[in-house]
Order: C-alpha cells, then sequence, then structure tokens
C-alpha cells in the first residue's frame, strides 16, 4: 500500500538525531520556554529572513493572535481565499472579525487580480494563504494593500521555505505565520507554530501574550493566553530545519516525477505560478471524475486525500455567514474537483512510478 503520507518514513531518516535530542531536552530539566525555544526563534527567523520570531503552541493560534494583537476585531473585514483551510477563517472569526472571500486563481490561492474590488471602508487585513506550498503573488498583493493602507498576514503553513521572487514567504507582510503540525514540510512531533516579523514591538505583543499576559512571572500586563511553543518541539524542530533544504528538494523532485510522468489528458496537473519556488507541501491535482478516480487508486492500494472538500463558508459552523452554493463557483468547482496524491519524505521511486502508471492508466468511460 502506498500511503498519501507516511511520516514514518521522514522520521526514520535523521531518528537518530531526533531522538538524541528529546533525551538531551528530557534531561536538562527545562521544557517551557528555555534555550531549546530561544535558540529555534532565532534560527527560524533568519531562515525565512526576518528579524523576530515567537514559538507558539499552534498554527491556528498564530493566525488568531495575530489578527488579535493587530486591533482587528467586532465588524472589521479581513479578505481572505474562499478555498481556505477553515483554520484561516477561524483565525479571523475567533476575534469578531469578518472574513471576506475571494475566488481562487489557476494557481489555486487568492486571485490578487479580485482583491480590490471587495474592499470595503471597514477592509482591515488581507490574510495571503500559501497553499499546498506556492507562494501568493505577494508583489500585487503588497501593492494593494499600501495604496489601501491594510495590514497583511501571511498563513505559511503549508509554505515552508516556498519563495517569492527569491524571497521566503512570510516575510512579506506584518506577520507570517506557521503551523509546524506533523505534515507539514517543517513539522513537529506534535501541535506547533509560530509567527515571524520585523516589528519589534508587535513581536514584543506576542511574547507577552503567549504566557499569560506576562513578561515578568506573576506581573499580568494584558489578558493572554497559554500559547507557548515547548522546549521538546523546538529542539525536535531545529533538528529538522538543518535538513529542511534537503527534504524540500526531494519533495520538489517528486513533484517533478509527477510533472513529467503524469500524461493522462482527463488529469490537470498543477500549474506554478512564475515566479515562485513551491515546496510541494501537496501534490494536488484536478479531475471532473475525482470520486471514480479515488475508488480506482485505492483498488491498486494507493491512498489519497482532499484539501479541503467543504468550503468553510458551506461548512455547518460558517452557516451565519449567509453564504450559500453558487456564491463562488470558481472555488466550489475545485472542492469538486481537487486530490492530493502520495508525496512525502522518504518516497521510493518504484512507488512513485506506481502512482504515474495508475494515474494514467485511469478511464472512466472504460
Amino acid at each position: 500500500m502506498i500511503m498519501q503520507n507516511d511520516l514514518q518514513r521522514q522520521f526514520s531518516l535523521y531518528s537518530g538525531e531526533y531522538e538524541k535530542k528529546a533525551i538531551e531536552v528530557l534531561r536538562s530539566g527545562w521544557y517551557i520556554l528555555g534555550k531549546e525555544v530561544e535558540q529555534f526563534e532565532k534560527e527560524w527567523a533568519d531562515y525565512i529572513g526576518c528579524k523576530y520570531c515567537v514559538g507558539l503552541a499552534s498554527g491556528l493560534d498564530s493566525l488568531w493572535i495575530s489578527v488579535h494583537l493587530l486591533n482587528i476585531g467586532p465588524g472589521d473585514e479581513v479578505i481572505v481565499c474562499a478555498n481556505a483551510y477553515i483554520a484561516c477563517i477561524m483565525g479571523i472569526t475567533i476575534n469578531d472579525a469578518v472574513p471576506v472571500f475571494v475566488e481562487p486563481d489557476r494557481y489555486g490561492n487568492i486571485d490578487a487580480q479580485k482583491i480590490e474590488s471587495v474592499i470595503t471602508p471597514k477592509t482591515k487585513a488581507i490574510l495571503a494563504v500559501h497553499l499546498y506550498g506556492q507562494a501568493c503573488d505577494m508583489t500585487v498583493i503588497m501593492e494593494i494593500a499600501h495604496q489601501y493602507n491594510l495590514q497583511v498576514i501571511e498563513d505559511c503553513a503549508q509554505s515552508h521555505g516556498g519563495l517569492w521572487r527569491g524571497k521566503k514567504t512570510g516575510a512579506f507582510g506584518k506577520v507570517g505565520c506557521f503551523s509546524f503540525y506533523p505534515s507539514k514540510n517543517l513539522g513537529a512531533f506534535g501541535d506547533a507554530g509560530c509567527i515571524v516579523t520585523n516589528d519589534e514591538e508587535l513581536a514584543k505583543k506576542f511574547r507577552i501574550f503567549r504566557n499569560y499576559g506576562s513578561e515578568k512571572r506573576y506581573h499580568n500586563q494584558v489578558i493572554g493566553r497559554n500559547s507557548r511553543l515547548d522546549e521538546l518541539q523546538a529542539g525536535l524542530l531545529r533538528i529538522k530545519l538543518t535538513h529542511l533544504d534537503k527534504l524540500n528538494a526531494e519533495r520538489c523532485k517528486i513533484a517533478g516525477r509527477y510533472m513529467d510522468g503524469i500524461t493522462n489528458p482527463i488529469i490537470r496537473l498543477p500549474q506554478v505560478r512564475p515566479g515562485a519556488y513551491p515546496v510541494w507541501h501537496q501534490f494536488v491535482i484536478r479531475c471532473k471524475e475525482r470520486d471514480e478516480l479515488i475508488g480506482y487508486l485505492d483498488r491498486y492500494g494507493i491512498k489519497t486525500l482532499i484539501h479541503y472538500p467543504i468550503l468553510p463558508y458551506l461548512s455547518e459552523a460558517y452557516g451565519y455567514l449567509g453564504k450559500k452554493e453558487g456564491d463562488h463557483p470558481i472555488a466550489e468547482r475545485y472542492a469538486k474537483e481537487i486530490l492530493s496524491l502520495p508525496l512525502y519524505n522518504g518516497m521510493k521511486e518504484k512507488e512513485i512510478t506506481m502512482v504515474i502508471d495508475a494515474v494514467n492508466g485511469f478511464d472512466p468511460t472504460g
């Protein structure tokens, strides 16, 4: 069987290093906000090309706390792509702000050319979500933000190491938000996240807010939260970070095999935006006979996933927004056609070939 993702394979590549670091942290006797977090924050900020990084408990926390600390609240509008993962929308609505949805472009990310048409006096920010590991058009997004005095928050949960015109995703907006959920390109071994920023005062606010609103123990300056990246996860992330470029290069190689090898005319391959360097968090194809393709591949022992089958504005959770099917037809069409093929570090050449051959052999009329 070929899994859609196999985290055990990636662990096995550097298991000795992970285990050594885990024992080191466990024996240190210091497990919250210690040297591992401090060092990871410095190393990740340097890697992204930002001045500051603040480790947090999860990617969702990085989103909603960013919206909160940028003073975006009840009634304020945040522009976001209609096909984003629901956590992106939760980051907005937890603060009682209002998501304003924009259709995706042919690359699967927000269509930057359509952003300006939905800006109102209530618009406070653009949430740029770099889906599947490919950058949004940050040149246009930053130009619009500057013109209308809007904040830009980047959701880089799927684009660790991805580039837009040579610059890392996360380094463009006021805040770059990262999830280190285990399946991410730089995945932890549990929940973890962070933000990056070049704003010293904002970074200080994050550090205070994540620790019950205190900079000094028992001296609480604001009503904060408990959202701290722990020492064990930070230490393990430090190990994986030393291998991230190599891991991303491997993912690019697998994606290249798919791009060159899949020739079935009913399969729409992902397109790469000129100027972007994708890191292929997912390899997402489109097929009108998607459900039949899933069943067909499953019979060959090839597992797939849909990222994501239900658009957030059509979910039960967001019924109160009053949105309906047909409001964003491009996003809805994508949701009915997209399928993520197996792609993970440690994938064998024969497994890649099996996937290619199986996809090429799919014929819903046969």
